[in-house]
């Protein structure tokens, strides 16, 4: 299996922006770069992916345990000693603006590279961004498309003031008196849904009169429109942890509720173009690649061997991240079958049917825009550390693996994703994020302090 990218020519603009900045940073640091931060060479260097919320806050309250963490993953002069992303399903805002909150609350130092959103693997999609596209979330979403690389967006609110009949399920914002007309606006190319809106009964109707009318809500409905035009989805999770004592619904409902009024309303399946955020592939591969150019700015000469992802929900982060390292080990085992035919050699047919088990559906690789194309120097596995600060807690039962038992579980995870159960299953289950940490240094062999 090759790395997987969307439309090669994204891929590649994004791998050229990032190695510049990479080569600026370490040209303005070599003369004070400090070599203790330099991994063993060989096998010794790795990188930490860390989800935030139910493992580094909860709401608007930080985990006790998150701060002393961060202090020691930095030295005395607040860089960091092995490479730090944050890869998060939320998705309402700007990267800029996550950084700097995350620096006040851990109080080290968090640049916008470090920050992998849901909506973050866009920037890749380059294929949809001169079309015209309606929006869907709340925060500041139009700056967020701009920001993608989206150039004609149009917003919920901007779709019902042009069409002012179309939203009605709340009496009170109905149109009053006289019938207004029509504005109208050019047909949507493209629907982009960038995390849970707040009036979901307005976002799922013109959402759907938009699916229903190939794009112009103000014609008749009609099922000979089918397949709809692309949706793209972010932040697949259907719970999420915040300050109350019970999971929270995420945007992963909204898509749920959106599927299901499609679906009755036109009796076909609702199709997604791209479905971005955890658990999808694409996602770990964005990260991974900020992960590897921030060891480029430590100074590190080989690349990054091994990834910890550590996160609360075993439906996202754990099954992202279990996903990930399956991925990685059908690379590994696809190049090796490529050295030995190319030195000649048979190859192994046990090795063909293992290759043939890790075989992941298109939603799982991140969607039908995603194509593949070759890259080097990919860590060798992701390891997933499931903490107890958030969604999941040491008095829930843990996924059982037998197929009987299974059959009956109920699936958290997204329509288009296949039910292993065995993807689950954490690499590590621990108490924090800092007892998190420290296991990780362990097994590492590093010092932590």
């Amino acid at each position: 299996m090759q790395r997987i990218r969307s439309l090669k020519t994204g891929w590649q603009l994004l791998k050229s922006s990032c190695e510049g900045a990479a080569k600026q940073v370490n040209t303005s640091a070599s003369t004070s770069r400090d070599h203790s931060h330099l991994p063993p060479q060989g096998p010794g260097s790795f990188g930490l992916l860390f989800d935030i919320d139910g493992v580094l806050v909860r709401g608007r309250t930080l985990i006790p345990e998150a701060k002393q963490c961060f202090r020691n993953l930095v030295d005395s002069n607040g860089r960091y000693k092995v490479p730090v992303v944050f890869v998060t399903n939320a998705g309402n805002c700007l990267r800029q603006s996550k950084a700097e909150h995350l620096s006040h609350l851990l109080e080290v130092e968090v640049s916008p590279d470090q920050v992998v959103l849901s909506h973050s693997p866009l920037r890749m999609f380059t294929q949809f961004h001169k079309m015209r596209v309606l929006v869907s979330g709340q925060g500041p979403i139009v700056e967020v498309a701009h920001n993608l690389g989206f150039q004609n967006v149009v917003t919920i609110d901007m779709l019902r003031e042009a069409y002012a009949l179309l939203d009605v399920v709340d009496h009170a914002r109905r149109p009053k008196d006289s019938i207004p007309s029509t504005k109208g606006l050019p047909p949507i190319d493209a629907v982009i849904l960038f995390g849970e809106p707040i009036r979901w009964e307005t976002n799922l109707q013109l959402i759907v009169d938009v699916l229903h009318t190939n794009g112009r809500p103000d014609d008749a409905w009609s099922t000979m429109r089918y397949p709809h035009i692309p949706v793209l989805a972010c932040n697949m999770d259907l719970l999420w942890m915040a300050e109350a004592k019970n999971p929270r619904f995420g945007h992963g409902m909204f898509l749920v509720c959106l599927e299901s009024l499609y679906k009755k309303a036109t009796g076909y399946d609702l199709k997604y173009e791209a479905l971005i955020g955890k658990p999808s592939v694409v996602t770990y591969n964005y990260a991974e690649l900020l992960v590897s150019q921030q060891a480029e700015r430590l100074g590190w000469t080989t690349p990054v061997k091994r990834l910890y992802a550590i996160g609360d929900n075993p439906m996202s982060d754990i099954y992202g991240a279990n996903l990930y390292n399956h991925y990685l080990q059908a690379s590994q085992r696809t190049k090796a079958q490529k050295k030995a035919k190319s030195g000649g050699g048979g190859v192994d047919k046990a090795a063909e049917t293992v290759d043939d088990s890790l075989k992941m559906t298109s939603a799982e690789l991140g969607g039908g825009s995603v194509v593949l194309g070759a890259e080097e120097d990919l860590p060798e596995g992701c390891s997933s550390i499931l903490v107890c600060t958030g969604v999941y807690s040491r008095d829930q039962q843990e996924v059982p693996l037998e197929p009987s038992v299974t059959e009956q579980r109920v699936f958290h995870g997204h329509r288009d994703f296949r039910f292993d159960p065995s993807l689950t299953q954490p690499s590590f289950v621990v108490e924090d994020v800092k007892e998190a940490v420290e296991l990780v240094f362990q097994q590492e062999g590093w010092p932590l302090e």
